[in-house]
């Protein structure tokens, strides 16, 4: 291997110019705040330097997502993992989404619910799946619109097919080292936008009667911190959208980060500890649903402040509120203010609630998300608080107080497949008017995720009976015919300028020779 004839003083040179371009491309986007330096970035580059579509994508989203902010609009896409449905989106829609979930269900070899349990490169995967489907139908287009003069191509579809990918990161898959190898999958496959939450890897539950479990304030922060690493040691202008699953969560996976504290539950009777009590019951075969609900009875449940309150006189939990206002949100700070304005030690213990995993459980507020969001946001793009119920004082209190903070921050909100609205209390003209009322306060992204899995499955079973009860006379009636007859023809396999048989003859006619661009439409190209 070659010594590189290189002398230090070059080498340092170009190191401080490099240093010198990241510098300015950081001021670019003042709204990030990076814990780390130009120059530690610099030195973790390859000496070789790269340009990704990503970072186009990126920029294309960051202006679209801004444009909206000023109008007080917003883009409503869904989710798909299907490069055919992507191509009809671009019609309506600015961007595409490419939910774990679905992937989950119809991209890997053993399909199921979303307890992220895929392989970490699947989504970065149909990413790259469906951006490079993209690129072929932007390719196939500008060639189509490439073999007609000037003077007709403004009659011609001209579908900006190119729109920005957002894609699912979950939690991120690992380590940092395993988020920061699936950021730079998701760079590489095309990405505009990728979102990544605060749950805890391999704890995600659906059927035993309990919540999601969140990983500490600083866990989170720090899988944050090592994506837009990631994107910087790249030097690519992919953004991150911060997403806090923490609304409704029943458990928190440690309590090793003070600003968690107090929020986490703890018992405030002395009782024999949950994972003993549940051991027990499984031994004999009982009900452990309703054996851990009366343990939770039995045992008192309070954050620690709660329990303080339930002790105190109205004046000293005022003092006991405002001392604390002072001091560190610890559960150390909690106890020693509480015995010196009460008099006497609060019985509080976090440890018996424990889950036989170690989870804590955990009761969180709408102050626990803006908290939350407000610590993420100086590390991302856009911030996405996942919400249980549409409870509509809720989200306006957490709009409203992240903006006090931030006041131009973006924003992204996700529509359930299982919202009740009604029940929220919602309106039939509230519900109409609720992406525009979001978006009058920054919700300029908004995505209903699983669309693939309840819209396409409706489709389906609607056509699949029409088909079996109608034969090909039915399909003739409410497909073909319609689709053949409207102006232009709906895209499909006999539209050869979607299709792509246009793209297909001009490879044989420029290997032959042949001129595909049409005479009259570019006059300066000569032949050869």
């Amino acid at each position: 291997m070659p010594k590189l004839n290189i002398s230090v003083e070059q080498e340092q040179a170009a190191f401080e110019e490099e240093v010198k371009a990241i510098e300015k491309q950081w001021s670019e986007r003042p709204h990030l705040k990076r814990p780390y330096t130009a120059r530690t970035i610099a030195a973790l580059r390859n000496t070789i330097p790269q340009s990704y579509a990503s970072s186009a994508q990126g920029r294309k989203l960051w202006n679209q997502l801004n444009a909206h902010n000023v109008a007080g609009t917003c883009e409503l896409t869904f989710g798909t993992t299907d490069p055919v449905v992507v191509s009809q989106m671009a019609k309506h829609q600015q961007s595409v989404y490419v939910s774990g979930a679905l992937c989950g269900f119809s991209e890997v070899s053993f399909p199921g619910m979303d307890a992220c349990d895929y392989p970490w490169d699947t989504v970065p995967k149909v990413v790259k799946k469906v951006f490079s489907s993209q690129l072929w139908h932007d390719q196939r287009q500008r060639q189509y619109r490439m073999r007609h003069p000037v003077s007709e191509r403004a009659g011609l579809e001209n579908w900006d097919y190119l729109a920005p990918i957002v894609a699912d990161g979950d939690m991120g898959f690992g380590n940092l080292t395993s988020t920061m190898k699936m950021a730079k999958e998701f760079v590489e496959s095309g990405v505009a936008m990728i979102h990544l939450d605060d749950l805890a890897i391999g704890m995600k539950k659906f059927t035993v009667g309990q919540g999601r479990t969140v990983v500490p304030t600083s866990e989170y922060l720090d899988r944050l911190k090592a994506v837009r690493m990631q994107f910087d040691v790249m030097g690519a202008d992919t953004l991150l959208l911060c997403r806090c699953d923490i609304d409704h969560s029943e458990f928190i996976s440690s309590v090793v980060d003070a600003r968690d504290h107090e929020y986490v539950l703890g018992a405030t009777r002395q009782v024999r500890p949950l994972k003993d009590v549940l051991a027990d019951a499984q031994a004999v075969g009982e009900d452990l649903k309703v054996v851990r609900s009366a343990w939770k009875a039995s045992a008192g449940l309070l954050t620690f402040d709660d329990a303080v309150k339930a002790q105190a006189l109205e004046d000293q939990f005022k003092t006991y509120k405002l001392e604390l206002s002072k001091a560190s949100p610890s559960i150390a700070s909690r106890r020693e203010i509480a015995s010196k304005v009460l008099g006497k030690d609060i019985f509080f213990d976090w440890e018996l609630p424990r889950s036989y995993i170690g989870q804590y459980m955990f009761q969180p507020t709408v102050k626990t998300i803006i908290e939350r969001a407000i610590a993420a946001a100086p590390l991302g793009d856009v911030t996405w608080a996942r919400m249980d119920s549409p409870i509509w004082k809720d989200i306006v209190e957490f709009h409203t107080e992240v903006r006090k903070v931030f006041p131009d921050r973006l924003f992204a909100f996700g529509y359930t497949g299982d919202y009740d609205y009604g029940k929220a209390g919602f309106s039939e003209s509230a519900v109409k008017t609720l992406h525009l009322d979001l978006a009058k306060m920054g919700v300029v992204w908004q995505v209903q995720p699983i669309w693939s899995l309840q819209g396409l499955n409706l489709l389906t079973e609607q056509f699949g009976k029409l088909f079996a009860e109608e034969g090909i006379a039915g399909y003739i009636q409410t497909v073909q015919t319609p689709a053949l007859a409207t102006k232009p023809m709906t895209d499909g396999f006999e539209k050869l300028s979607y299709c792509g048989g246009y793209l297909a003859d001009a490879f044989f006619e420029t290997v032959a020779g042949e001129e595909i661009v049409e005479k009259g439409s570019a006059p300066n190209i000569k032949r050869h």
